[in-house]
């Protein structure tokens, strides 16, 4: 049986949850007897490629990656239905001759993908990996900063957050320039949806704005009805798609990890409390509320330690250096895989302080696996896995007196975080979620399965 495995973007440039997770299950499928095969994209604006379609190996595992920067987004639809793609991801399939499509994540293919795969009679399944199906910044947050539902029923408020995301950019058009001086709210939406209908905008670009952002959830619901089955590995994300009209089978599936689960070596009393982040460099992920929490500590009592790529986002990363300055907060970089383990070793309590939902990330289970125990921003895609005083605690998100309380906690007691390492653990490795991928296969192309385990 041969899977093709479709992912926004791939090793060895791109390497967080979602990359890893689409290598290790491809690694799994592979060694279970299947056929696997990735295909990945270039973001455009990133270094292009020789050919639209480049083929290269990671671990052994063929990757076909697509060069965005051939095909460029030229609208908001582009991002999530693409027409440009149909004929070059229908000759791939055509070419490749995969017997299912697994999806986890439609960046840069669009939902178009969905569409030639219908087409060609390709069963396809997903791992939902975030909320991108029916969120226009993936992360249910809106432009308040508030966590969101979904789209309103006028998706005022994905206009919103489409005015928070163009704030302050030269190349936008009059009428956005007007509702984002409104301000990224249901208001500044209201303005942009009537400068539309002005004579002067009327069918034009503007108007095309708002009708992307007004039929994306529309469209995506359609596309994603091609779907046979999904995988949902925690369960909010799962109620967040049914809460938004996804009605196919879903699989409730947590991530595994294989990882070094060795006892952690206890710290000692009489050395600094050492927090630590590891992860992408960006407002969503709230580092800088970590460093203002870190902040009020008392001097010489703790260190925090914060792994990431410094050249993600320069403007946020000049922040975080002049909230860190003058303090014990160290910024290390970002570090190969096969070093989790030893880094996670020198923390003592890992801390997530994300101001979105977030869902199931890998580092979370890495850090429980090494036994070391966690911090979270009380969001449900976290604190599913957190049994409050035994493996972690949970603070109020976005909260810096709540995160402040609960890094006091351990400085007050020097030893909570070494008896919380003795009974922090995750025990879930890939092969188990792999398995259940595959019992998902077995239900959506019997035929294709039996012929390939004869």
């Amino acid at each position: 049986m041969k899977i093709a495995l479709f992912v926004h973007c791939f090793f060895p440039t791109h390497f967080y949850g979602t990359e890893t997770y689409t290598l290790q299950l491809a690694t799994r499928l592979r060694e279970a007897g299947l056929d696997v095969f990735v295909v990945s994209a270039i973001f455009p604006g990133e270094p292009g490629q020789s050919t639209l379609v480049e083929r290269y190996e990671v671990e052994g595992i063929p990757v076909l990656s697509f060069d965005k920067n051939v095909i460029p987004n030229t609208r908001i639809k582009d991002t999530y239905y693409q027409e440009a793609m149909r004929v070059p991801l229908r000759t791939l399939l055509l070419e490749e001759k995969p017997d299912l499509i697994h999806v986890t994540h439609l960046v840069n293919h669009t939902a178009v993908l969905l569409e030639v795969a219908k087409e060609l009679g390709i069963p396809c399944v997903a791992t939902f990996t975030d909320f991108f199906g029916f969120c226009y910044n993936n992360k249910l947050e809106g432009a308040d900063g508030e966590l969101c539902a979904g789209p309103s029923s006028s998706r005022r408020n994905c206009m919103a957050c489409h005015l928070k995301a163009v704030a302050g950019q030269p190349a936008v058009t009059k009428p956005v320039q007007w509702a984002a001086r409104v301000g990224a709210n249901p208001l500044g939406a209201l303005v942009l949806d009537k400068a539309r209908k002005l004579n002067a905008y009327r069918h034009g670009e503007v108007d095309g704005l708002v009708e992307d952002l007004r039929q994306r959830p529309d469209i995506l619901a359609a596309c994603y009805a091609h779907y046979q089955a999904a995988i949902a590995p925690t369960r909010f994300l799962e109620q967040a798609y049914r809460r938004n009209g996804f009605t196919k089978p879903m699989t409730r599936s947590w991530f595994g990890v294989d990882f070094d689960r060795r006892p952690k070596t206890a710290r000692t009393p009489e050395n600094p409390v050492v927090f630590g982040f590891i992860g992408q460099l960006a407002p969503h992920k709230g580092t800088d509320l970590l460093i203002e929490a870190f902040n009020r500590l008392p001097a010489g009592r703790a260190e925090l330690h914060i792994y990431g790529p410094a050249d993600q986002d320069p403007a946020f990363m000049k922040r975080l250096e002049a909230l860190a300055k003058g303090r014990a907060v160290s910024f290390l970089g970002t570090f190969e895989q096969h070093r989790t383990r030893a880094v996670l070793d020198t923390f003592d309590l890992l801390v997530i302080p994300s101001r979105w939902y977030e869902n199931s990330p890998l580092v979370l289970l890495n850090a429980l696996a090494s036994h070391t125990p966690v911090l979270v921003s009380d969001v449900e895609g976290l604190t599913e896995f957190i049994e409050e005083g035994v493996n972690g605690y949970a603070f109020e998100r976005g909260d810096v007196g709540s995160i402040s309380a609960c890094l006091r906690r351990f400085i007050d007691d020097p030893m909570l975080a070494t008896r919380m390492s003795a009974v922090t653990s995750y025990e879930r490795d890939t092969k188990a979620t792999a398995d259940d991928v595959i019992a998902l296969y077995e239900q959506i192309a019997p035929r294709h399965f039996s012929m390939a385990q004869a």
